[in-house]
């Protein structure tokens, strides 16, 4: 699955590759806690703390041309060396800007870790598709992901620590220790660049199966002119669009749409705590606390504890998706999932208690596949193109950027339950693009592997 047609083994480079994948898992995951945390530092509605979510989609939005530029002329290596140093100015941005206090302040920091992140989604998501053999592509790209929810998950932990911390007198100290998770990033990302500068990352020529590299006069160059990749691009925008809205109001959804806590569950953890290590006692305590009506519920903490069980779920998603679309055709796994998310949507629109809860982590799972498959199938027979192509699924990302605040603004009138009517929408586009992918690539499958075919 990592030799190339020349008959080198690539695996080495598809680790260090994919290591780029945990950086911006991880990155992703602190953003999502750090919604919440806006809100209440800053006194802001769903709908303004959404600016968060745009202000770190606007840095994919503006730069995923530039990074397509750069990766074709300078190749692989040099656009994710230029990615890193890019992420390492936004994370030390963070020391100044902590000083500063201001809410642009902070969006200026995560733009320009998003900005760095720009390149290295643009040129990583199609390079793991290229280091073997062509059938095994949209598997690979899913395995690489993988990494993307590892780090994914440990994000919420650290924004937990760093972003709800609090004082001996229970005062939050979160503005002045937000700055410690992305320095540390900065110091990660510097070591990175240096290991890929020294590192073999050959640039690999895929195969141009529609031609496009043709002289021929009657070939179609341009690639819009494929409606695979430009409904792909269409599709990968309602996708993030669907995902970060998820995302970034699970805390919120966590904190005020699950029925009452039982007392009980209360007392339980207190005495949990009492009878736990030094160490764990801080972990079990705070889980739960008093909402507006009295009664209990889940607190910033625990709910930013099932962030990350959201992203344990997203990663199960993405190990299992790897596998089978090692047996059945990528279009059909994603329509299928597509599908399923409709379904988990509507059962959270409903508000059927826990069972909605269930719902939202099932939603997780079913959207771990998506965007590697979605990244696959739009670039597949583009040839030398698909840098171009790569630039122009992850500049899609920009869905990210807008849809939140339209969910924000539905939660904001009614509840954060109605507000998943906005994904649900998204992901009946996502779903009609997944089962119509072979009608506008004129492929059986990708690569034309059936479904009855393995891999």
């Amino acid at each position: 699955m990592f030799v190339t047609n020349d008959g080198r083994n690539v695996l080495f480079t598809f680790v260090i590759v994919s290591s780029l994948f945990l950086l911006w898992g991880f990155c992703n995951g602190m953003i999502d806690v750090m919604d919440k945390h806006f809100q209440e530092e800053l006194h802001l509605n769903l709908s303004q703390s959404a600016w968060v979510q745009f202000a770190h989609y606007l840095g994919y939005f503006l730069m995923s041309l530039p990074a397509g530029w750069l990766a074709t002329k300078f190749g692989y290596k040099g656009g994710i060396i230029a990615g890193l140093l890019l992420v390492a100015v936004g994370g030390f941005w963070f020391i100044p800007a902590t000083k500063i206090v201001a809410f642009w302040a902070f969006l200026l920091g995560v733009c320009l870790i998003a900005s760095g992140l720009t390149f290295l989604e643009t040129i990583a998501n199609p390079y793991t598709t290229v280091l073997g053999p062509e059938q095994f592509a949209a598997t690979r790209i899913n395995l690489a992901q993988s990494c993307n929810g590892i780090g994914w998950i440990l994000g919420p932990i650290a924004g937990a620590v760093f972003f709800y911390s609090k004082d001996a007198a229970g005062k939050s100290t979160g503005s002045q220790t937000l700055w410690i998770p992305y320095a540390g990033v900065g110091v990660v990302v510097i070591v990175l660049a240096v290991i890929f500068y020294f590192a073999s990352v050959p640039d690999i020529k895929t195969e141009d199966d529609y031609r496009l590299d043709d002289s021929t006069p009657d070939v179609p160059h341009s690639i819009w002119s494929h409606p695979h990749f430009t409904m792909a691009v269409a599709a990968q925008f309602f996708y993030v669009a669907a995902q970060a809205g998820i995302f970034s109001f699970l805390i919120n959804y966590m904190t005020t749409q699950p029925p009452p806590i039982p007392a009980s569950w209360d007392a339980n953890m207190n005495n949990l705590a009492t009878h736990s290590p030094g160490f764990l006692q801080n972990f079990f305590l705070g889980w739960f606390e008093p909402n507006k009506e009295g009664g209990l519920c889940i607190s910033n903490k625990l709910a930013s504890y099932l962030a990350s069980v959201g992203f344990v779920c997203f990663l199960i998603g993405r190990f299992t998706g790897a596998g089978l679309l090692r047996k059945y055709s990528a279009h059909k796994m994603l329509g299928l999932y597509g599908v399923m998310n409709v379904l988990m949507c509507l059962l959270i629109f409903c508000k059927l208690g826990w069972f909605s809860v269930v719902c939202v982590f099932l939603s997780y799972f079913f959207m771990s596949i998506m965007f590697p498959t979605i990244f696959a199938l739009g670039i597949f027979g583009l040839g030398a193109r698909a840098k171009k192509a790569s630039a122009y699924i992850v500049m899609a990302i920009m869905g990210g950027a807008i849809l939140p605040k339209v969910m924000g603004a539905v939660a904001d009138r009614y509840d954060l339950s109605r507000g998943f009517i906005v994904p649900l929408a998204c992901f009946v586009f996502v779903a009609y693009y997944g089962y119509n992918w072979p009608k506008y690539s004129k492929a059986e499958s990708l690569h034309g592997v059936g479904t009855i075919r393995g891999h």
